[in-house]
């Protein structure tokens, strides 16, 4: 079966569509079958992130490896079963379909709660929740107290994924990984960033999530996005000269493949 990689959160703006791009791309470049579902109907942004690789490599005659972009299929109202919700069925017809051809199903949730999304995270063998480094994002994971240090109870998003923990546990399925990304970090070493760090290791042991490094906050991922290119590809399209950013932007991305611990995974890219 193939291992399923779902990209949470209920908030936009957190880098959720390039750590799926990054992380679908890369799979793909150490030759994995990877296969893309983007369940964001109205804005689809990893959507539109793939087809615009796919017209880029099109109209420049270029092969980079890539993911294999799948919409989700339209459903017959009249086929539902009684009681029958039509995403339900919509998701779980892209992954039957995608299932026996791919190594790993990268699935990008939108920025809000779904039902869609709530279907998606009970399928995830592994959770990547990317986080801006700000204790605004932070209360969808728990509520802390005004100064940030103690944590008051855990929030809608965490309540969200220990439901779907609690549908693959009733169903036999192995226990989600859940791998919380600080993202768009700051370059600049400040208060606030030691006190997120410290809220999100407390946070961890108590509701059950690993942390990883994710991106810090470059131009380049904006730079990227119109021609549906990543990181590993720029070598490939003629950049003969990494600078000082892009190197560093390559080593968050490994450091990142090599934190989710994915099963037949080398990092060493």
């Amino acid at each position: 079966m193939a291992h399923i990689i779902v990209v949470g959160n209920e908030k936009g703006g957190a880098g959720k569509s390039t750590v799926s791009m990054h992380v679908a791309t890369a799979l793909a470049r150490m030759g994995h079958k990877v296969s893309a579902l983007d369940l964001d109907l109205r804005q689809k942004t990893f959507g539109s992130y793939a087809a615009n690789r796919k017209r880029f490599l099109e109209k420049s005659g270029m092969s980079l490896p890539s993911p294999y972009y799948h919409d989700l299929p339209e459903v017959d109202q009249d086929s539902l079963k009684p009681g029958e919700n039509v995403y339900d069925r919509r998701l779980s017809a892209a992954v039957a379909e995608l299932e026996p051809d791919s190594d790993f199903i990268v699935i990008d949730c939108p920025g809000s709660h779904t039902r869609l999304s709530q279907v998606a995270h009970s399928l995830a063998d592994t959770l990547i929740t990317p986080l801006n480094d700000s204790f605004v994002d932070f209360d969808l994971l728990a509520h802390v107290d005004s100064d940030g240090m103690r944590i008051l109870g855990p929030s809608v998003y965490s309540e969200m994924v220990w439901n779907a923990r609690q549908l693959r546990a009733q169903a036999g399925l192995k226990p989600i990984d859940w791998v919380v990304v600080r993202n768009r970090l700051g370059a600049q070493q400040m208060v606030n960033k030691k006190k997120m760090g410290d809220a999100l290791e407390n946070l961890a042991r108590r509701i059950g999530f690993r942390t990883a490094p994710g991106f810090n906050e470059r131009v380049i991922f904006r730079e990227l996005f119109p021609r549906g290119l990543t990181l590993l590809d720029l070598k490939d399209v003629g950049v003969k000269q990494l600078n000082i950013s892009n190197v560093a932007a390559r080593q968050e991305l490994r450091d990142l493949i090599r934190a989710l611990n994915l099963p037949g995974v080398n990092a060493d890219f």
